[in-house]
């Protein structure tokens, strides 16, 4: 209490009531004088005997209270200065000139008087883009959180080391369920003898248990082609470290017999273990999905991780499966009304050929099927097939636009996605989302997006062409009506564009399938005729290979001019004509899109994995043969990006 706030409060009424009382003694001594004179001298001494009393009260209360005050104050730097917690005071210029006794355990009197960003790096920076003026900060073996005062002079430094420990060393100990597959052991140990496939899983299986000792990772064989692994976040990290060095292990110690590949699904992310099984198995679908010999690592709030995926991947598909998906498609178009078929923007020869083909399967089974192909989609190639097509009435009858689709589709009405697997990329989204039976039949690798709860999902990376796949489907359809030669012809060139004249992902299955669509009438010359440039096409395509700059580790980068906006069709063929340059391991070319959009088109010969580069910029494709779009940049800043990525993944495939 303030001893001179108690002083006024006391003696204010004391001096108001004394004046009363002599007042009022005064009034009697004028009506009675020796009464009164009595009475005021009474009155006199009762007023100085409480004025001594309390005179004495307020002076002892006043030293009481000064006693007070003054340990309270002792003890109040005291307890400043032995804060379990930090305190930094800061002048105007952000130097240290006060630390209590906490601080000077971590740091000497040394640091006073420097700016407080010399201590802790840009702690400023990072407290201003802080909302609540908090951070976490690392000095030396320690973790600090601290926290500024608003008036921005003061800070409040709090130890969160032990915590932070503590944390860590859970979120090291978190489970890790992981399922091994090995691709293609089946097929492998198909034809051998019983001594030959004892040998080969004695290999497989001492090398897989190699590693997982190495690793401090419990593995468990649990049946011919499947493994269960369990480790820890910690374990995971090393292994991640060396990216999965266990692919390259098995398929090198396997060369001496057909070569075995695997394939890992991991999940993480949760302490339920029901949970990681089931997001393992997930990853693991993932992984077959794109083509095996890779690694995908499922967290469960939805981030996925790649590796591997360095070879192409083998042709292991069987004639078996595909009879079995004919027959299921066959069954799947009979339940419903009728079929439309959509394949991906900015569709191609490939996507064009096995929509055709698909909708002559649909017409096989006598249902009616339609092609949705809208005129901003035909680019100088398609024109002149559409021109061939529509020569042909029937077959020109079953192309329609988007806004005719979304009158004929209904709840039962079959929509068959073709050569794309991803609900942005397709020609009408809109018509997807209506769509409530879904097929999807491509021969890309799986990304991330995939179309939601499709009916039927044939997924054949290691296919050269969607048009391939749909080519196998007609030897287990109706045989009492035939393709035409015309249908035959554009299902050939698919083939041919998307193989570059059968010297890409080409194996035996894809001159069955040629030989096929070749006995049915396909047109080598009108193919020709098809796949042509005109000059136009072939000047600007020279254009861009002028612009290319070919990097010691093998990368070639081409660009179009940055003004112009180029067709996909003249940035791919001009990617494709890249690789013919010796040195070259892998090529990328630049170009607009259109107003907002630039495109990245990316070839490699094998030995450099473009999929991964352009996953990594939100595309996708294959091994040797991918792309991506990116929205609201330059092509100047699409290519600083890609060089960044492309040094990252050609850096860390030097150091393996």
């Amino acid at each position: 209490m303030n001893p001179i706030y108690s002083k006024k409060v006391l003696t204010v009424p004391f001096i108001v009531l004394s004046i009363f009382i002599l007042f009022l003694c005064g009034y009697i001594v004028s009506k009675h004088f020796y009464y009164g004179l009595i009475i005021l001298i009474v009155g006199i001494l009762l007023i100085l005997t409480l004025a001594f009393v309390m005179f004495k009260q307020l002076q002892s209360n006043e030293q009481a209270i000064q006693h007070i005050h003054t340990k309270v104050e002792e003890h109040h730097d005291y307890a400043i200065s032995h804060l379990p917690f930090g305190l930094i005071l800061l002048s105007k210029d952000q130097k240290i000139y006060w630390m209590n006794e906490f601080m000077k355990s971590y740091l000497n009197d040394e640091y006073l008087n420097h700016d407080i960003n010399e201590v802790f790096t840009n702690i400023n920076s990072k407290l201003k883009l802080s909302e609540d003026r908090r951070v976490d900060v690392n000095y030396g073996e320690h973790n600090f959180e601290i926290i500024q005062s608003t008036d921005e002079f003061a800070l409040y430094i709090f130890d969160r080391t032990n915590e932070f420990n503590l944390s860590e060393q859970l979120e090291h100990h978190m489970p890790i369920i992981g399922t091994l597959f090995l691709d293609n052991y089946d097929d492998v140990t198909h034809n051998m003898s019983d001594s030959e496939r004892s040998q080969l899983n004695s290999r497989v299986t001492n090398e897989i248990n190699r590693w997982a000792s190495e690793n401090n990772t419990y593995v468990k064989r649990f049946s011919n082609d499947r493994f269960l692994l369990v480790l820890n976040a910690l374990r995971l990290k090393d292994i991640e470290h060396v990216k999965f060095n266990i692919l390259d292990i098995i398929r090198e110690q396997t060369t001496w017999n057909n070569q075995v590949t695997l394939s890992i699904g991991i999940g993480e992310g949760t302490t339920d273990l029901v949970r990681l099984g089931e997001l393992s198995q997930s990853a693991l679908d993932l992984a077959l999905g794109r083509g095996g010999d890779q690694v995908a690592i499922k967290n469960d709030n939805g981030n996925i991780r790649f590796y591997g995926g360095k070879t192409d991947p083998m042709e292991k598909r069987t004639r078996v499966k595909a009879r079995v998906v004919s027959h299921a498609l066959r069954d799947i178009l009979l339940e419903g009304d009728n079929v439309l078929i959509m394949g991906h923007k900015g569709p191609d020869m490939d996507a064009i050929g096995a929509a055709i083909g698909v909708s002559r399967i649909a017409r096989l089974n006598d249902l009616e099927s339609y092609i949705v192909l809208n005129d901003e989609d035909i680019d100088a190639t398609l024109s002149r097939v559409m021109e061939e097509i529509n020569e042909k009435e029937e077959l020109s009858s079953r192309f329609i636009t988007s806004d005719r689709a979304s009158q004929l589709i209904n709840d039962r009405t079959t929509l068959v996605i073709v050569d794309t697997h991803k609900p942005d990329m397709v020609i009408d989204p809109k018509l997807l989302k209506k769509a409530k039976r879904k097929v999807v039949i491509d021969h890309h690798r799986r990304g991330e997006e995939f179309i939601d709860n499709p009916l039927l999902v044939y997924m054949e990376p290691y296919a050269s062409s969607t048009a391939e796949l749909v080519t196998e489907l007609f030897e287990y359809q109706p045989k009492d009506k035939k393709i035409s030669r015309l249908e035959a012809t554009v299902m050939l060139a698919g083939i041919i564009v998307d193989t570059r004249n059968f010297t890409l992902r080409t194996g035996s299955r894809t001159f069955d399938a040629a030989s096929y669509l070749r006995s049915h009438g396909a047109d080598t010359i009108l193919c020709q005729e098809f796949l042509k440039d005109d000059l136009k096409t072939y000047m600007r395509r020279s254009e861009i290979i002028q612009t290319v700059d070919v990097h010691d580790n093998g990368a070639a980068i081409a660009h179009g001019d940055v003004e112009e906006i180029y067709h996909p069709v003249t940035v791919a063929q001009a990617a494709d004509e890249l690789l013919s340059i010796d040195g070259v391991k892998a090529s990328f070319v630049v170009a607009k899109r259109s107003n907002n959009v630039v495109g990245i088109s990316a070839r490699s010969l094998g030995d450099v994995n473009v999929q991964l580069i352009m996953e990594d910029l939100g595309g996708g494709g294959h091994l040797s043969n991918a792309a991506t779009q990116m929205k609201d940049v330059t092509v100047e800043e699409a290519i600083e990006s890609l060089q960044e990525v492309v040094l990252k993944h050609l850096e860390g495939e030097e150091e393996e």
